[in-house]
């Protein structure tokens, strides 16, 4: 019996080198820096934020954020967590990108409304609705008085 174990043993681990068994599948899932949704790469310990996966620069020691099977479909072949979808489902970016201010897809869908759950402006942005340009309800407050128009109703340059 020892000796089958024995056999048994050596033809599981030839199976899984040669990639005949499944390995478990690896959980990715980590928060980065930016408190926001990231990739967990091999060494359990590195987490990149979502959007620098599958932006053609490595940024795991073993370049897993960069895959052809991570990266050959997206956003279809990315974890979800990593994904983010606008009010028109075909246009999405990635999770880190919700509620980070920016109008990232095109409609405000990834910072205001129930869809993004975005918290309300911090103390470093002015509230204002609507907002011109790249941002949705909130203007970084050192935009405030600059000679520039960024809320429709010109508060960000008389009462910010």
């Amino acid at each position: 019996s020892v000796m089958a174990l024995l056999v048994l043993m050596t033809v599981m681990g030839l199976a899984v080198a040669l990639g005949l068994l499944q390995r478990a599948p690896v959980n990715r899932i980590c928060v980065a820096s930016n408190s926001q949704p990231g990739f967990l790469c091999d060494d359990e310990v590195t987490c990149i934020p979502a959007s620098q996966v599958c932006d053609r620069v490595s940024n795991c020691r073993n370049r897993e954020d960069e895959q052809e099977e991570l990266c050959g479909d997206l956003p279809h072949s990315l974890p979800g967590h990593l994904v983010f979808y606008c009010s028109n489902p075909s246009v999405w970016v990635y999770a880190d990108q919700k509620c980070n201010g920016r109008n990232d897809c095109g409609d405000c869908s990834d910072e205001m409304g129930s869809l993004a759950a975005c918290p309300l402006c911090g103390s470093e942005w002015w509230s204002c609705s609507p907002v011109l340009y790249e941002y949705c309800s909130c203007v970084p407050r050192r935009l405030c008085r600059d000679g520039v128009q960024h809320c429709h109703s010109w508060s960000d340059e008389y009462i910010c």
